[in-house]
């Protein structure tokens, strides 16, 4: 008897708790409903890395800067969403960086601050400094208030050279901090010598660059050698006779000759004698004195 009362009484209760079935249907389709709207609203925010922040030089965006340890990127993430629910209607894109995961982005687009917005125009970059609300963003793109706003200027614009050269700088920093995390931590290496690590890396690394600027610089621009390092030493050498061409000489050449040779034989001659003069007026000399 004991065994056949609890089920009955189990049964009654479940009975009197039960819910209709069509409400059952409500709840799910609701909930259902809510999980569509959410994913539609993710949906219409564009995830932008570096792989397709190009993108936004063409056509209208509104871009925010985020990272989801800041307070005031948490509170607007909602307003965000519903904010791109109208993109569609103002036919513009709207997107979002996570400046923790894109930290190339981060710097290419100078944020100091959080949250950051940028109103984006065919690759014409303004910064959003109003009100965070929804109405604000959808008036400052449907009543164009952006031409109230300077635009960046050319040189520091996020598709300049000085500007990917700073990504690249951001991108090494994070590099670095993402090595000496792991170096501390997964090696349990401590502090300071990973600190001594990156300094040695450094200096060496500094060494052989300026080695090859040096190597490039030489090759590109060789210095100039001191003056008369290669001049070269003129010697003089005795006059030779030269002829025109080997033909056999003629008589009158074989005379002009022999007179050529006769008056340098004479001029030696000469020069012997005024030698020999020379010494013995020294030998007198030396004698007398």
């Amino acid at each position: 008897m004991f065994q056949f009362i609890i089920p009955e009484k189990m049964a009654a209760i479940r009975k009197e708790n039960a819910r209709p079935p069509f409400l059952m249907a409500i709840y799910v389709l609701l909930f259902a409903a809510q999980l569509l709207v959410c994913g539609a609203a993710k949906r219409n925010v564009v995830i932008l890395t570096e792989d397709n922040w190009a993108s936004m030089l063409e056509g209208e965006w509104m871009v925010e800067f985020y990272a989801p340890w800041c307070p005031a990127c948490r509170n607007l993430q909602s307003t965000w969403e519903e904010f791109a629910d109208w993109g569609e209607d103002l036919e513009i894109q709207v997107g979002k960086v996570d400046v923790t995961e894109e930290a190339g982005l981060s710097g290419r687009f100078g944020v100091t601050s959080l949250p950051t917005i940028y109103h984006v125009l065919d690759g014409e970059f303004r910064k959003y400094t109003g009100s965070r609300t929804k109405d604000d963003f959808i008036s400052f793109v449907d009543d164009k208030k952006w031409e109230n706003v300077e635009p960046v200027e050319s040189w520091k614009a996020p598709n300049s050279f000085l500007m990917s050269c700073v990504s690249w700088l951001f991108k090494i920093s994070m590099a670095v901090r993402t090595i000496h995390t792991s170096i501390t931590e997964d090696y349990g290496i401590p502090v300071w010598g990973s600190y001594c690590l990156f300094a040695a890396v450094t200096i060496v690394a500094g060494l052989l660059i300026g080695m090859v600027l040096v190597f490039i610089t030489d090759c590109l621009c060789p210095a100039a050698p001191p003056k008369g390092f290669y001049e070269p030493v003129q010697m003089e050498m005795p006059p030779t006779k030269v002829r025109r061409d080997d033909r056999p000489p003629t008589e009158d050449q074989e005379e002009e000759d022999e007179e050529e040779e006769e008056m340098e034989e004479a001029e030696e001659g000469d020069a012997e004698e005024d030698n020999d003069a020379n010494i013995r007026k020294r030998r007198v000399k030396a004698t007398a004195e």
